[in-house]
C-alpha cells in the first residue's frame, strides 16, 4: 500500500509551479531559498531521528537532511537548484544511501543538483542580478546567516555593476496557503495513515484490562504503527488514565488502569510524511458507569454537531459554536452549571462559564503537521473573518469535558476526562469522515472490547 502511496515527482514538480505562479504576480525577478529541517543531537554521540522540514518536503518529495532548494524565476523562465549532500561511501556505511547531486535532477524533476559543500561558493552568483528573495523571514538562524554571507558576498561586486535583492519576502505565507488544500494524492495518504491509526486504537482498546499500565497500551500502538508501515508517530502518544486524562498533554506513564476509570488515548502516526489525529476515550474493563456514559454522550453529540458544520460555505468558527452550544447545555444537564448562578445558555456561553471543563478549541488543520498551516482568518480580509470552509480543506473535530474534583462538580464525575476526535475533509457534500474505523458510540465500543476479551 505504502509505495502505491508514494507521490510522483510529476506532483513535487507542479507544485513548484503554482508556487511559481503565485510568486509571479508579485514579481517577475525573484529567487526563492528554502532549506530542510537540521539534525538535533539528543545526546552524546546520538541524533533524533532526523524529520524532514514540511514545507521543503511538499515543494521536492526530499527527505534527506542538509538540503537547500532555490528557484531563480526571470521573466517566463524557471530554474531550479537542489543543494544536497554528496555521496560519500564512508558515510554512506555508517549513516545510509544518499542520493547525491548527480541523481537528483533525474529523480526529482529539478534542474541542476549541487554538493551542499558548494553552497556558500555558488549561492552569491545565484542570487546575483535578483531583486526579490521569497525565503523564511527572521525565521530561521541559519539561513538568516546565510542570507547575510551571499549579500556581502555581492556588496563587494557592486562595483562591476552586479546588483544584490533589496526585498525580502516571507516564502511561508505562499506555501502554506497551497498546503491549506489538499490533493487527491495527499488525502489518499492521510486515509491511509488514518486508518493505521484505528487498528492502534483498536488494539489499545482490545488490550485494555485492570492492573495494566498506561505503558503497555502505548507499546501495543506503536507496534501498530510500525507494523502497518508507517514512520513514526505524528505526534507525542496520549495515554492517559482515571484522573490523568484530564490533563491535556500528558504522556503514556506508569499508572496503572484501575477498574471502574475511564483511558484517553490521543495517538496518531505519520505515513509519507501525513498525520492522522484521533482520540478516543473507553472504559478500563469494558464497561461504561451511568456517570461516564451521561458525559460521554455529551461530548459524543457536540462532536456529531460541530461535523454537521464542516460544509463548504460555514467559517471555519461554526464546529467550534455548535459544540460550545452542546457541551455548555450539557453541563447543565449534569448538574455542573446552573440557571440560577449562569442565567441562560446564551449568557453562559459568553461568560464562557464552560472554560474550566472545557478549554481547548474544537479543530485545527490536519496535514503534514499534525497541527498544520494555513490562516484560520482570510487572509487577505482586513476584518479577519473567519476563514470560510473550503473543499479539500481538512481538519480535527476533536470536543472534550474534563472534571477535576470540586466542589462545583457531583462527585460521580469526578475525574472524568473525555474527548473524541476524528478527521475530517470538506467536500462538496457532506464531510467526509478519516477515522471511523474505530468506533464511537457507547455500545459499539463496549460490544468491540466484550468481544476482544
Amino acid at each position: 500500500m505504502k509505495s502505491q502511496l508514494t507521490p510522483p515527482k510529476e506532483l513535487f514538480l507542479a507544485r513548484r509551479n503554482a508556487l511559481v505562479q503565485r510568486i509571479r504576480s508579485i514579481s517577475d525577478s525573484s529567487i526563492v531559498i528554502l532549506n530542510t529541517a537540521q539534525e538535533v543531537a539528543r545526546n552524546r554521540d546520538s541524533e533524533f531521528a532526523y524529520r524532514h522540514d514540511s514545507d521543503f518536503y511538499y515543494l521536492t518529495g526530499f527527505m534527506e537532511p542538509e538540503a537547500f532548494l532555490v528557484i531563480q524565476i526571470k521573466g517566463g523562465e524557471t530554474i531550479t537548484h537542489l543543494f544536497c549532500r554528496p555521496k560519500d561511501l564512508e558515510r554512506e556505511i555508517w549513516d545510509g544511501i544518499r542520493l547525491g547531486p548527480e541523481a537528483a535532477p533525474s529523480q526529482l524533476a529539478i534542474d541542476h543538483a549541487h554538493s551542499i559543500e558548494d553552497l556558500n561558493s555558488k549561492m552569491p552568483d545565484l542570487i546575483a542580478g535578483f531583486d526579490q528573495v521569497f525565503t523564511r523571514n527572521h525565521a530561521d538562524t541559519l539561513m538568516d546567516g546565510h542570507l547575510r554571507r551571499w549579500n556581502g558576498e555581492l556588496a563587494k561586486k557592486a562595483r562591476l555593476g552586479i546588483s544584490k535583492p533589496s526585498t525580502f519576502h516571507d516564502v511561508e505565507s505562499i506555501v502554506h496557503e497551497l498546503r491549506l488544500f489538499k490533493d487527491a494524492q495527499e488525502i489518499a495518504i492521510m486515509q491511509q495513515a488514518s486508518w493505521i491509526s484505528s487498528q492502534a486504537h483498536l488494539a489499545a482498546m482490545k488490550r485494555s484490562t485492570p492492573g495494566l499500565k498506561e505503558y503497555h497500551l502505548e507499546a501495543d500502538i506503536l507496534y501498530t504503527f510500525r507494523n502497518h508501515g508507517s514512520e513514526s508517530v505524528a505526534y507525542n502518544s496520549i495515554v492517559a488514565a482515571g484522573e490523568n486524562a484530564c490533563v491535556l498533554h500528558y504522556r503514556a506513564g506508569d499508572s496503572t488502569l484501575q477498574d471502574g476509570d475511564l483511558c484517553l488515548i490521543d495517538a496518531g502516526c505519520e505515513l509519507l510524511g501525513y498525520a492522522a489525529d484521533i482520540t478516543r476515550t473507553f472504559p478500563v474493563n469494558g464497561k461504561f458507569s451511568p456517570a461516564q456514559a451521561q458525559a460521554y454522550n455529551i461530548v459524543l453529540a457536540a462532536q456529531e454537531a460541530a461535523i454537521a458544520k464542516c460544509r463548504a460555505g460555514e467559517n471555519f468558527q461554526a464546529p467550534h459554536e455548535a459544540a460550545l452550544k452542546v457541551l455548555t447545555q450539557g453541563l447543565f444537564d449534569m448538574g455542573v452549571l446552573n440557571y440560577q448562578q449562569h442565567g441562560s445558555l446564551e449568557s453562559a456561553i459568553e461568560n464562557k462559564a464552560f472554560q474550566p471543563y472545557y478549554m481547548h478549541r474544537t479543530s485545527h488543520w490536519l496535514g503534514m503537521d499534525v497541527h498544520d498551516v494555513g490562516s484560520y482568518r482570510e487572509p487577505h480580509d482586513p476584518n479577519k473573518a473567519w476563514r470560510i470552509l473550503r473543499p479539500n480543506m481538512v481538519l480535527t473535530v476533536e470536543p472534550g469535558l474534563y472534571f477535576r474534583p470540586s466542589k462545583e462538580i457531583p462527585p460521580e464525575f469526578w475525574n472524568i476526562g473525555i474527548r473524541i476526535e476524528d478527521d475530517v475533509v470538506i467536500t462538496t457534500d457532506a464531510p467526509m469522515i478519516l477515522t471511523r474505523d474505530v468506533p464511537v458510540k457507547i455500545e459499539d465500543i463496549e460490544a468491540w472490547m466484550a468481544k476482544s476479551s
